[in-house]
């Protein structure tokens, strides 16, 4: 008797908390990433990232430096070479906007056919360069192992920075290190957050 009052107490009192206190079991997510016209960032719709040039007089644009999306590396050109993205969530979820702080794949969404014939995709991944002599963003990645973010840059609420976060700690002692951009354009992480905004492919 004792044990089925203390039960019924147990669930009364979860309860009570439930319906009192609805943000300790439902946890608000996070904000909705917005593209330029401040609508919501959509999984698997097509986007341009893009970036004010350093004296602000002209827009840049993410793309990569040949002409075929296997294994090439990811850079900043000119808003006329860019290259459409897609984003989706590394873990499956039934929600279809991109959110703050979400782990990410980010893939080129390119003709694509002749990378996967050979066994490589438009996903973007970190590799170590011994051109640019440190790491870089290319395309080649594998699901759930080349994880990205976006959150808004502290600076400037109007930008979004992009950062990229290792399995395993490679780079730094945090999880996440924002992605720049080195002498050459290339993108590359662990450098001064590169501001971007996100313009719809229509």
């Amino acid at each position: 008797m004792k044990i089925t009052k203390v039960l019924g107490l147990s669930f009364l009192l979860f309860a009570f908390i439930g319906t009192s206190f609805p943000e300790a079991v439902h946890a608000k997510d996070p904000a909705a990433v917005l593209d330029v016209f401040g609508h919501e960032v959509q999984a698997g719709a097509r986007y341009l990232i893009v970036a004010p040039s350093t004296d602000n007089t002209t827009t840049l644009a993410v793309t990569i430096n040949s002409q075929v999306l296997c294994n090439s590396d990811v850079i900043l050109s000119t808003l006329n070479e860019s290259l459409p993205i897609t984003f989706s969530p590394v873990i499956q979820s039934t929600d279809s906007v991109i959110r703050e702080g979400t782990h990410l794949n980010v893939n080129f969404a390119g003709p694509s056919a002749m990378c996967l014939k050979g066994g490589v995709t438009p996903m973007w991944k970190i590799r170590f360069s011994t051109t640019a002599k440190g790491f870089i963003v290319t395309t080649g990645g594998v699901d759930r192992l080349n994880r990205f973010k976006i959150t808004k840059y502290e600076g400037d609420n109007s930008f979004y920075q992009l950062s990229f976060c290792p399995m395993s700690e490679t780079f730094c002692e945090c999880s996440c290190v924002p992605v720049g951009v080195n002498g050459d354009n290339n993108l590359v992480p662990g450098a001064g957050p590169l501001l971007v905004m996100f313009e719809p492919d229509e």
